[in-house]
């Protein structure tokens, strides 16, 4: 999951995320630039990206977003997180 961790981490903080680098976990939990977790999550749907709020873990600030998928799928899934990027940056 190294490789997927890091593909990610670097892809939403070139976006403009704040999150901290994963350490041995298989998620990772960027903040939202504005409005709430429940939100960015239902929007993310509109790219077929699954991703959870944060509120579910305490954090109603952030999301959790897994990666313990193949790396492709990582790799694919770029294309639509800079979509919905576009939408907050």
């Amino acid at each position: 999951y190294e490789k997927n961790a890091e593909i990610l981490y670097n892809e939403l903080t070139s976006l403009g995320f704040e999150c901290v680098k994963p350490d041995g976990t298989f998620y990772i939990f960027p903040k939202v630039p504005r409005g709430t977790s429940e939100e960015f999550s239902e929007k993310a749907k509109k790219y077929d990206l699954l991703i959870v709020p944060g509120t579910t873990f305490g954090a109603p600030e952030n999301v959790r977003i897994s990666y313990c998928i193949e790396t492709e799928k990582v790799e694919r899934s770029l294309l639509q997180i800079r979509k919905l990027a576009k939408e907050y940056f």
